[in-house]
C-alpha cells in the first residue's frame, strides 16, 4: 500500500505533570559561524541533509514542535536569492552554490513540515558582515554594490539603520523570502543597533545630521528600527496573512530605575537605551505576534531575576504570545546554577504557571547534543512527554477547518500473527487548505469526544495528493494495554491552531488472544 503522510508520532503514558494542550516548543538552529548546523567544513549536500534530518529527529524525540532556522546570518542566503549571494556558512565560499546542487531552505522547510512542526525563517536586518578580517565576501554582495550603505563598529559590518535605500533592500528580502516559500513564520533576534563596545560610538553622526530630523539622536535612532520592525510587519501580512512574524529581544527592556514601567532589575544594557529597539511599543501596536525574550539567566540571578522577567514580559505582551528564550547552552559553562539538573524543568513550571506565557524557545540546537544536566530526559519523561500544539493566535484572519469526514483503519499488511495497521481519515476536496489531523486516544471515550489534552497523541500531516490521510505503520496493541480504546481525529490548522469538531469514534478492542478488532460508530 502507498504510504499517504509521513507523521509526527509521540506516544504518551500517564505522567505526573500537568502539560498544556497548546504550548510553543522551540529551538533556535543557528547558521551564523556554523554553529549548529552545518558543521563547519562540511559542504557536501548529502552531508548537511543527513545531519539536519538528525537534528530535526532529536528535537522531535525532545517533544518540539518548531524550528527557528537562521536563513540569512549576515546579508547571505541559504537558499537561492535574487539579492544575496550564498552564504559562506554553507558552501565554504560566499557566493559559491551548493554542489551537487539543493535548495537547502526548501529541503529544510519540506522536512520539518514532514515531522508535523512549524519552520521560522530566523534572519538578522542590520549585519552585513560578520567579520571584516576574515569573512569571504563576493563580488556582488550588497557591501560592495553600495557601500554607502554601511558603516563599521568593531570587527562588524552593519546596514546603517538611517538609510532608508539599505532599509527597502532588507524589505525586498524578505518579501522575497515569504512570497517564495512556505514559512510558517519570520523571526528577527536581537541584533539592532549593535550591543555597546565599551565607550566606542556607533558611527551614524552623518546620516543623523543628514536626516534633518528634530528628533534627539537616541529617538531618531529607535524610529529608524520602529519604521522596519513596522514595514516587515505589513509585507509579511501582504504576502501571505497567516505568516507569524516574532521577534527575539535581549530580556530587558529597561530598568525601573530608569522608567516607572521597567522591570525590577539592575541590566547594564537595556533594548530601549542601548539597542534603540522599543519592544513595547511594536507590542502595543500590533507589529509583531510573538516576542521571545532572551532570559538566558537563572532562576535568583542578583540583577536579572529569571522568575521576574517572566512575570513582567507576562504583563506587558498586549494581548501578543510571549515565548520564553532559554539559554540552556550555559550549562556548558562553569556556573553552579547551570549545573543544577532542577534549573530548566523549574524554569518550564514558572512559565506555565503564568497564563499570558505560551511557550519556550531554546538556544541553541546543538546543546540537546551532549544530553546536558539529562535535560533530554526531563523533556521527554516528563515535561514533553505529551505533545502539544502550536497556541493559536486569535488575531490571525482564519476559519474553523470541516472535520473528517470519515476515520477508518487500513490493512498494511496481511499477516495476521503480526499486523500492521494505517488509521486513515478521508476528507472531501474542498477542505484541502487544511494540512494536518489530531488524534485523540483514550479508554474513556469522554476524554476523546471533548478533545482533551490527556488523550492528544499525536499529529498527521498530509501530503495533498488525495484525499485521505493516513499514519503509517500504526498497531494499536503495540502501544495501548488496555482492553479498550477510543480513537477520534479532527482537522488541524496548525498555521492558526485552528481546530475542527472531532470525527466519527473507532473503538479499538485487544482480544485475548492478543488480536485486535476496530468497531467504526
Amino acid at each position: 500500500m502507498r504510504v499517504l503522510l509521513a507523521g509526527l508520532f509521540l506516544c504518551f503514558c500517564a505522567s505526573a505533570f500537568s502539560q498544556p494542550k497548546y504550548e510553543f516548543r522551540g529551538v533556535w538552529i543557528a547558521t551564523v559561524d556554523n554553529i549548529d548546523w552545518p558543521k563547519r567544513g562540511v559542504t557536501d549536500p548529502a552531508k548537511q541533509k543527513a545531519d539536519f534530518i538528525r537534528i530535526l529527529d532529536l528535537h522531535q524525540r525532545n517533544g518540539m514542535n518548531t524550528m527557528v532556522v537562521q536563513v540569512r546570518p549576515a546579508a547571505d542566503a541559504f537558499y537561492p536569492s535574487p539579492y544575496e549571494p550564498w552564504s559562506a556558512f554553507l558552501t565554504g565560499v560566499q557566493g559559491k552554490a551548493p554542489s551537487p546542487y539543493y535548495d537547502p531552505l526548501q529541503f529544510m522547510i519540506e522536512e520539518t513540515h514532514k515531522r508535523g512542526m512549524e519552520f521560522h525563517a530566523w534572519l538578522n536586518p542590520y549585519r552585513a558582515n560578520f567579520n571584516i578580517k576574515t569573512a569571504s565576501i563576493a563580488k556582488n554582495h550588497i557591501t560592495r554594490v553600495h557601500p554607502e550603505w554601511f558603516v563599521t563598529y568593531g570587527d562588524t559590518k552593519y546596514f546603517d539603520p538611517g538609510n532608508l535605500e539599505g532599509q527597502k533592500f532588507v524589505e525586498n528580502v524578505v518579501r522575497d523570502i515569504v512570497k517564495r516559500y512556505d514559512v510558517d513564520g519570520v523571526h528577527v533576534d536581537d541584533y539592532f543597533y549593535p550591543y555597546p563596545i565599551g565607550t566606542k560610538e556607533f558611527p551614524d553622526w552623518a546620516s543623523y545630521k543628514k536626516s534633518g530630523t528634530t528628533l534627539s539622536r537616541a529617538d531618531w535612532r529607535r524610529s529608524n528600527v520602529d519604521s522596519i520592525i513596522r514595514q516587515l510587519s505589513i509585507i509579511i501580512k501582504e504576502e501571505k496573512p497567516l505568516c507569524k512574524f516574532g521577534i527575539s529581544p535581549f530580556c530587558v527592556w529597561r530598568n525601573k530605575s530608569q522608567d516607572p514601567e521597567g522591570s525590577d532589575t539592575k541590566a547594564g544594557i537595556t533594548n530601549y537605551d542601548d539597542l534603540y529597539a522599543d519592544i513595547l511599543l511594536w507590542l502595543k501596536n500590533g507589529w509583531v505576534d510573538y516576542v521571545t525574550p532572551q532570559l538566558y539567566l537563572e532562576i535568583g540571578n542578583e540583577r536579572v531575576d529569571y522568575a521576574t522577567m517572566v512575570e513582567w514580559w507576562a504583563n506587558h505582551s498586549y494581548g501578543r504570545h510571549v515565548y520564553i528564550g532559554h539559554g540552556v547552552y550555559r550549562a556548558y559553562e562553569r556556573n553552579k546554577a547551570w549545573k543544577n539538573p532542577d534549573e530548566l524543568p523549574n524554569q518550564i513550571k514558572l512559565l506555565r504557571e503564568n497564563p499570558n506565557v505560551q511557550g519556550s524557545l531554546y538556544f541553541s540546537s546543538k546543546t540537546f547534543d551532549g544530553n546536558p544536566n539529562g535535560w533530554n530526559d526531563s523533556l521527554r519523561n516528563n515535561y514533553y512527554r505529551m505533545p502539544a500544539l502550536i497556541p493559536p493566535m486569535d488575531w490571525l484572519q482564519t476559519k474553523t477547518p470541516e472535520k473528517p469526514d470519515s476515520l477508518g483503519v487500513g490493512f498494511l499488511n496481511t499477516d495476521i500473527r503480526k499486523p500492521v495497521y494505517t488509521l486513515m481519515a478521508y476528507r472531501r476536496k474542498s477542505t484541502y487548505d487544511v494540512r494536518a489531523m489530531i488524534v485523540y486516544i483514550s479508554p474513556k471515550k469522554e476524554d476523546v469526544l471533548s478533545k482533551s489534552s490527556k488523550a492528544l497523541k499525536f499529529v498527521i500531516t498530509e501530503n495533498k495528493r488525495n484525499n485521505a490521510i493516513a499514519f503509517n505503520e500504526f498497531n494499536p496493541a503495540d502501544y495501548y494495554k488496555k482492553e479498550k480504546k477510543y480513537f477520534v481525529g479532527s482537522s488541524f490548522e496548525y498555521k492558526t491552531g485552528a481546530e475542527s469538531e472531532v470525527s466519527n469514534v473507532i473503538t479499538v478492542t485487544r482480544q485475548k488472544n492478543g488480536s485486535v478488532s476496530f468497531q467504526k460508530n
